[in-house]
């Protein structure tokens, strides 16, 4: 069970912030250390995260979040921080996901299209100073599900790497735009006037304006119809002018993100002791399937077909399971 104990020292945080005899309410957590609680004095309200050191710093997130908040960018107004503690004070964006306004029956597609209309503004702002998505780091998001999901399998991963060499290039950008990397539904606010905010976004790259479209379109959390993720890619080509050649990289970065994200749901189990996140595997494997399915994956689908067949493309848990 969660710890659902403020932090050490949140009392005395708040208090110096002017928020004395506030009262503090644990909210969901995510899948990193992390952890959130609402902070309610009267009528204000705000947001206290705890990342508590080592194993969490928010120094990238009070960058990302300022660099986005100065260019009107739907990023929560930081209120106050004590790195040395981990913690810090931000806007309270409400309860109102994009994820369970659809789940409620909210349209999904005017909501979906509001999301890449940000993403087509976010990529017409000259790149943040923020690190490098190049090819080492694609190749390393790779090697987690090699490392992870297929690390007892005993399976040919020299061939994985070198398929992934030749496909990988292909995701290389043009112009690197700001990627937040974590852009989905669950981490979408609806706000006042038709805003949305933006959550999780610490680990922001300079990289390929395909990334964050992948991350909304082909969701590990929830389904996302074929049909709505072709039209919110063809309105997303529209509005920049995307060529074919962005779209072969939509697959290669699709591809490239599933299987890291199987990789990293794998570990949050085995590792992390987190059982949640397998169950979330076999959609991911139908999203990766779908893009290996393009002919620039060629390679990859060919590895993929002669080592993993259906047997072995699922919930991580139970192919253990059955393997014991």
């Amino acid at each position: 069970m969660a710890d659902v104990t403020p932090p050490a020292g949140a009392r005395a945080f708040l208090d110096a912030l002017g928020w004395r005899d506030a009262t503090i309410t644990p909210l969901a957590g995510d899948a990193s250390f992390r952890r959130y609680f609402r902070v309610t004095a009267s009528t204000r309200r705000a947001i206290l995260m705890d990342a508590p050191p080592p194993h969490e710093d928010p120094r990238p997130f009070l960058k990302v979040a300022h660099w986005l908040h100065d260019r009107g960018f739907g990023a929560p107004e930081i209120y106050g921080e004590a790195l040395d503690q981990g913690l810090v004070l931000l806007e309270d964006f409400g309860d109102d996901r994009m994820r369970e306004a659809i789940d409620a029956g909210a349209p999904a597609e005017p909501l979906y299209a509001t999301a890449v209309e940000m993403l087509v503004r976010l990529h017409r702002e000259p790149a943040g100073p923020f690190a490098h998505h190049d090819l080492a780091l694609l190749t390393q998001g790779t090697q987690t599900f090699a490392q992870w999901y297929c690390g007892t399998l005993g399976i040919d991963i020299a061939g994985y790497t070198e398929a992934w060499a030749q496909v990988l290039p292909g995701a290389l950008p043009e112009v690197p735009v700001t990627t937040l990397r974590d852009y989905h539904a669950e981490n979408l606010m609806l706000l006042p006037g038709g805003r949305l905010g933006l959550l999780d976004f610490q680990d922001a790259t300079a990289g390929h304006p395909g990334y964050d479209l992948v991350s909304l379109l082909q969701d590990a959390r929830r389904d996302v119809e074929p049909e709505i993720e072709a039209a919110m890619l063809d309105l997303y080509c529209r509005e920049t002018g995307g060529a074919e050649a962005f779209r072969t990289a939509y697959h290669i970065l699709g591809a490239q993100r599933n299987t890291r994200i199987i990789g990293v749901f794998t570990r949050l189990w085995k590792r992390d002791g987190k059982p949640r996140y397998p169950a979330l595997c076999p959609r991911v494997w139908r999203y990766l399937e779908r893009d290996l399915a393009h002919p620039a994956l060629a390679p990859v689908k060919v590895w993929f077909d002669a080592h993993l067949p259906a047997r072995l493309r699922g919930d991580p848990m139970l192919l253990s399971a059955q393997a014991a």
